[in-house]
């Protein structure tokens, strides 16, 4: 089916009080275990591309190539761009067919976060693509201080009208340093105050109990990176250790890989919907 935009998947979600995970790839192998996932379990999925990966120049053909696979799958996919950190990515990543983007300006004051992602919504809206932006910030190994503000989260909300909406609850990007405080009621505050999906970043590592109950007050959409990666490349280097010296080419020495994967994303994706 063609791909679909986050406000094709995310609102119901939020409803029905589950989410969509929201997976980084980095190359075809990524990609495919992610879409293969989400086929297997009849459920919808956002594949999402770095942003460092537009400035690069392999974030076009990475989307042209989930772009092929989400168009012959029979279940939604979500082309979205993560972290953009310009107008110019942003822009970049509509014209090469992303179906969604993120403008993060979170660590900007709260006038200039604000007036960039109202660019970016005007962008996007004359795209028809949608749109997610941060408010707080989620910081790499948590701070207490990055922490989503509940009056200032709302001023935010209103001025742009972002189609999704990241909050900082306590969770990081990458490993955690230190065990996390997830910010459960102030979840629930932001939610009752703010009507669209929101999003979790920092997937990797957050307790189970806490992503579920933050599922249950309007995340809708949970970010996981580090993990699915860290997967990925350990089970890939178990393959090369017993490959040794030996040939394999490449497709055949990375089917097991993507084999691992796709049980890897399909256990993510379960738990987001509320299947296990």
């Amino acid at each position: 089916m063609p791909l679909v935009t986050m406000n094709e998947v995310l609102p119901a979600a939020r409803r029905e009080h589950r989410a969509v995970g929201a997976f980084n790839i980095g190359n075809y192998e990524t990609a495919l275990a992610v879409v293969r996932a989400a086929e297997a379990l009849d459920q919808p999925v956002i594949v999402q591309v770095y942003s460092r990966l537009i400035d690069n120049g392999h974030g076009e053909p990475l989307g042209a190539l989930v772009r092929n696979l989400g168009e012959n799958s029979p279940v939604p996919v979500v082309l979205h761009l993560d972290h953009g950190a310009s107008l110019e990515q942003v822009e970049r990543a509509i014209r090469a067919g992303f179906t969604s983007v993120m403008l993060d300006c979170s660590q900007l004051p709260f006038e200039e976060n604000t007036a960039r992602v109202r660019q970016a919504v005007e962008l996007a809206r004359n795209a028809g693509v949608s749109i997610e932006s941060e408010i707080g910030h989620v910081p790499m190994g948590g701070s207490s201080l990055a922490v989503s503000q509940l009056e200032e989260t709302v001023r935010f909300y209103e001025a742009t009208g972002v189609d999704a909406l990241a909050v900082s609850i306590g969770t990081a990007h990458g490993f955690y340093r230190e065990k996390p405080e997830i910010k459960v009621d102030l979840c629930a505050e932001i939610a009752a105050r703010v009507p669209v999906p929101l999003v979790l970043h920092g997937g990797s590592g957050t307790p189970r109990d806490k992503v579920r109950a933050v599922i249950e007050r309007g995340i809708a959409k949970v970010n996981v990176a580090t993990e699915f990666q860290y997967d990925y490349q350990q089970r890939l280097r178990e393959r090369l250790n017993a490959a040794g010296d030996k040939f394999i080419a490449v497709d055949l020495l990375e089917a097991p890989v993507v084999e691992s994967s796709t049980e890897f994303i399909k256990e993510e994706i379960r738990f987001f919907a509320g299947l296990i």
